[in-house]
């Protein structure tokens, strides 16, 4: 790149004040690159904790905003509507960036990339590491995005919107653990209840698989009508599998054993590898789900 890109961090928190001070610190403790930091966002949601506090203390430093509580998928959309850097590095305010991160990422940046992920580390409540490996990334606080090509995707309700770049040959995959990702008995996605966090998944991807459709007749600069339609067949795919999942959690075989076709013709619509749609099929007629509950508190929303 020609110039240093702008990135703006922008924090989303929603009753997360215990730990924003530590998101607000991360960001401004980054490591000098090639790369300007252009601002730092809170998105205060309606928090009734000490969010304000810890934000006024910062005061000068970030740009805050505060308003009634809209929910997520607003806060995250909000991220690239109030921000204006080239890039978007958001962050849930209960996890922190490692010193490395937008230094590293700047380092990824080219002309046709529009999308960097990186893997992260997984911490308890008290910042504890909870496992002895680096984890795949893929939610929130392990992406930058770049900001004019994700307003063609809003509003989003969730980063998994933004996956839409990796799957049009416009992203990055980094190995490096940019993030401390944070699992806590509050953490926003409900792991602990059979199904619930696999529907949630599930009905992100029908909607995102749904706003790519509604791209067809006008595609964005960064993928055509045939890589949209792929696309939005993978993401089908993907909701099928999830809901294959969540039927499974739920010990409900048959209505699984009904969604894998459904997934099967996801998959080959979308010229997607065989191998989840198999291992879909394999949970199911073993009768086991691919995920134990006791695992999905270390799962990423990836």
């Amino acid at each position: 790149m020609s110039t240093p890109p702008l990135i703006s961090c922008v924090i989303l928190c929603h009753n997360y004040g215990r730990y924003l001070d530590r998101a607000i610190t991360s960001c401004l403790e980054q490591e000098p690159g090639d790369f300007i930091l252009h601002e730092i966002i809170v998105i205060d949601d309606g928090s009734t904790d000490e969010t304000e506090e810890v934000c006024l203390r910062h005061e000068g430093e970030v740009k805050v905003i505060r308003r009634s509580q809209q929910g997520f998928g607003q806060s995250l959309t909000d991220a690239f509507l109030l921000s204006s850097g080239d890039w978007v590095a958001p962050l849930d305010a209960d996890d922190w960036f490692h010193p490395s991160k937008l230094r590293t990422c700047a380092e990824a940046m080219r002309d046709e990339t529009l999308f960097i992920e990186h893997w992260e580390n997984v911490v308890d409540a008290d910042g504890n590491p909870m496992l002895n490996e680096p984890h795949p990334g893929g939610n929130t606080s392990t992406l930058v995005v770049h900001r004019d090509a994700a307003l063609s995707l809003l509003p989003a309700s969730n980063e998994i919107f933004f996956h839409a770049f990796r799957e049009a040959g416009r992203g990055i995959a980094l190995r490096n653990p940019l993030t401390f990702y944070r699992v806590h008995p509050r953490s926003m996605t409900d792991r602990s209840t059979p199904g619930v966090s696999q529907d949630y998944r599930a009905d992100v991807c029908v909607a995102l698989s749904d706003h790519l459709r509604a791209m067809y007749a006008n595609p964005p600069a960064w993928a055509s009508t045939r890589q949209l339609r792929r696309i939005s067949w993978h993401f089908r795919a993907l909701a099928s599998g999830h809901k294959v999942e969540s039927a499974m959690q739920r010990k409900s075989r048959v209505s699984a054993m009904l969604l894998i076709p459904g997934m099967l013709i996801g998959t080959l619509r979308a010229h997607g590898p065989i191998a989840p749609w198999l291992r879909s099929l394999f949970s199911t007629i073993a009768g086991r789900p691919l995920v134990r509950l006791s695992d999905q508190e270390r799962q990423a929303d990836s």
